[in-house]
């Protein structure tokens, strides 16, 4: 039996809002991206970022589903429609996500619905939404 090895890397975000412009998003790793706030403008807002992880963590856990299904080389591409809807209530928040997984490639349709419910409990992004996670705010100083 092969050992399981896990990579790690360093995870989080910093973001940083100087006078006068709009807010930029980076990462440990050095990724970046600048956040839009007008409803028209091209770019990602807060809630486009959220929607992009959910979107992004669902195809990565469905490669990872397919490998360990040994179905990796008939995969094709995997996209990933992730919307929401706001919650009802004084609250802003999202209170249902609509995530479609379209996959293509030699594969059946069982085998597509079991790389789908695989990803569901590989995807650290959407697991962490299905739970209520603590959040932490603090003043720093």
């Amino acid at each position: 039996m092969s050992e399981l090895k896990v990579r790690t890397r360093t995870t989080g975000a910093v973001a940083v809002l100087s006078p006068g412009s709009l807010p930029v998003v980076t990462t440990p790793t050095g990724g970046m991206v600048d956040v839009v706030t007008g409803a028209s403008a091209p770019g990602f807002n807060p809630l486009d970022l959220l929607y992009a992880s959910v979107a992004a963590c669902m195809v990565l856990s469905a490669r990872i589903a397919a490998t360990r299904m040994g179905v990796a080389a008939s995969l094709g591409e995997v996209r990933a429609d992730v919307s929401g809807e706001k919650a009802a209530g004084d609250v802003s928040r999202i209170g249902r996500f609509t995530i479609t997984l379209d996959i293509s490639g030699d594969l059946d349709e069982a085998t597509k619905r079991r790389i789908v419910e695989d990803a569901e409990t590989i995807c650290t992004v959407s697991n962490t939404l299905r739970e209520t996670p603590e959040l932490v705010t603090a003043l720093a100083g």
